[in-house]
């Protein structure tokens, strides 16, 4: 298996929420603008390690999109992506998508032992606790929000880019 070149931005999305619309038109915009955007199921190819790869683009990636959609926190996926993007410090971009903030919370079910829980729970309250873009999907502009959040990637990269 050959990895890409690292990755400028790697967005995490529930794939069922967000896949085929706000994570798509993002991924497109990003490559339109000349960035190397991670986006699974456009970036990874058949007989890829789902893991190790996404693992590698999470840790060589600059900056992390978070798309926290209603059913976000139901997804075993999308926690680890999210708890390894604050694990590896990286600067998250947080889009509350038809859902507030408050309104992300982990259910304790039984489902994760306790480490993996608290673990799930920590990279949630830290990714709340950054300032978001916020997204009414019945009312909203599409073409702002794609413009808000690809010129607020842009400014991250440069900011960062010059702290080199």
């Amino acid at each position: 298996m050959s990895l890409p070149p690292p990755f400028d931005i790697f967005i995490n999305h529930r794939g069922m929420d967000m896949k085929r619309n706000i994570a798509a038109l993002l991924y497109d915009r990003f490559v339109h603008l000349n960035l190397h955007p991670f986006l699974d199921y456009k970036t990874m190819k058949l007989g890829d390690k789902l893991e190790e790869v996404i693992e590698t683009a999470i840790r060589d990636c600059t900056v992390g999109v978070a798309i926290f959609s209603p059913n976000y926190c139901t997804s075993e996926n999308c926690l680890k992506e999210l708890a390894l993007m604050m694990e590896c410090k990286k600067k998250v971009i947080p889009i509350f998508y038809d859902v507030n903030p408050s309104d992300l919370v982990l259910v304790d079910d039984g489902i994760y032992p306790t480490k993996q829980l608290h673990r799930f729970r920590l990279a949630l309250q830290l990714a709340k606790g950054r300032l978001g873009i916020s997204f009414n999907s019945s009312n909203g502009d599409w073409s702002d929000l794609l413009e808000r959040v690809s010129n607020r990637v842009v400014e991250t990269l440069t900011e960062l880019d010059q702290c080199q």
